[in-house]
């Protein structure tokens, strides 16, 4: 059986997220039907939304589900048009579920540059939005990620959120990859956004949230039933819900540390290997992201050694279409592309042990050390 350390693509769904959609499925209610069955429907889907809302606090009422977090930074990109932006501010390093939409939105898109350890940089921040036109440029409207999905970094975004907030402009955190890993906190992150899928905390594919401050202007895109308070029509996945909720529940407090662990513990061996370069390692990251880049030897050539070798991993950058492309989040910090073309990403999760580790920093190691003097030669 493969081993699998590709949890920041999706996690495996948990047994307990698997238990409570069985539940639901039972129930066999849509939660806008006023009969009994769509009552209980509706009852399971208010007590996820309040689990949901207590684990990132936030109020119940301020939790709109989405099909997933692409879903809810699109929704996010449309209602700061709708809202006066004229001009969205995005990070170098945003997920493409923010970049596209920015750039398909028809608005001047500007990047915030990131450190060399791959975090945003706030003194540009704070002296762009010093200078804004509001008459030229419309609301302030800027989008920073909680952690990067590719190099884990964590972002400073209460520190941006105050920026923003002082500019009386918009902040839209894209919390994706926070969900099981790290904590995160709405309300203190003085966000009036933020995007959240359920699958990479355990919970099923298919269903997310966009969290929403009470000062949040909000354009619906999905017209139709009015669910969601008028904001996101469409009938709700009701197990989808159910197994989201029921995820976060079953996160457990020391995951994080022992995820750090043995991310720590591969850091140390592979590191040490000749032509290899860790990236964020000067940053807080999240406790199971390890991104590094080896030396001529192509992102997409290591993920399909280590396939073969019984291993699951992704390069840097992963698109949706399966294909594998130079990252540029790491070019964003620095890198050189021939380093953002060699780079792969092993994410750990609840399923991993030390031996999984020991055996992947092993195959990994020996395979490197196999091709190395090849790559070298073509070079």
């Amino acid at each position: 059986m493969s081993v699998y350390l590709d949890h920041n693509a999706t996690s495996p769904l948990r047994d307990e997220a698997r238990e409570a959609m069985l539940a639901a499925y039972a129930l066999g209610g849509n939660a806008s039907s006023v009969h009994g069955p769509g009552r209980a429907a509706r009852a399971l889907v208010e007590r996820s939304r309040e689990t949901i809302a207590r684990h990132f606090v936030t109020r119940a009422e301020d939790v709109v589900f989405t099909s997933g977090g692409t879903e809810a930074n699109n929704l996010v990109i449309a209602s700061a048009k709708a809202a006066g932006a004229k001009r969205l501010i995005i990070s170098a390093i945003e997920h493409d579920a923010v970049r596209d939409a920015a750039l398909a939105s028809g608005l001047e898109v500007e990047i915030l540059p990131v450190t060399g350890d791959g975090i945003a940089d706030l003194g540009w921040l704070e002296s762009r939005l010093s200078g804004w036109d509001r008459e030229a440029d419309g609301v302030p409207f800027v989008a920073l990620m909680a952690a990067n999905n590719e190099t884990g970094v964590v972002q400073p975004i209460e520190a941006a959120g105050r920026l923003v907030r002082e500019a009386e402009g918009l902040f839209h955190v894209d919390a994706v990859q926070m969900a099981g890993k790290l904590a995160f906190d709405f309300a203190g992150s003085l966000a009036h956004y933020a995007a959240l899928s359920a699958h990479k905390a355990g919970g099923p594919q298919g269903v997310g949230a966009l969290l929403l401050a009470c000062d949040a202007p909000l354009t619906r895109q999905m017209h139709g039933g009015g669910q969601e308070k008028g904001r996101r029509s469409g009938t709700e996945n009701v197990a989808g819900i159910a197994g989201f909720a029921a995820a976060l529940d079953a996160v457990q407090a020391d995951e994080a540390a022992r995820m750090a662990a043995l991310r720590d513990a591969l850091q140390v061996r592979l590191e040490s290997v000749e032509g290899v370069r860790i990236w964020g390692a000067g940053a807080d990251r999240l406790p199971n992201t390890l991104c590094l880049s080896a030396e001529g030897w192509g992102s997409e050539i290591q993920v399909i050694a280590m396939d073969l070798a019984g291993f699951a991993i992704s390069a840097g950058a992963a698109c949706s279409s399966g294909k594998v492309r130079k990252s540029r989040v790491l070019e964003a910090m620095g890198a050189s592309a021939d380093e953002a073309a060699s780079a792969i990403r092993i994410s750990i999760g609840r399923t991993t042990d030390e031996n999984d580790i020991a055996r992947f920093g092993e195959a990994w190691s020996r395979e490197y050390a196999r091709v190395r003097p090849r790559l070298a030669a073509a070079v």
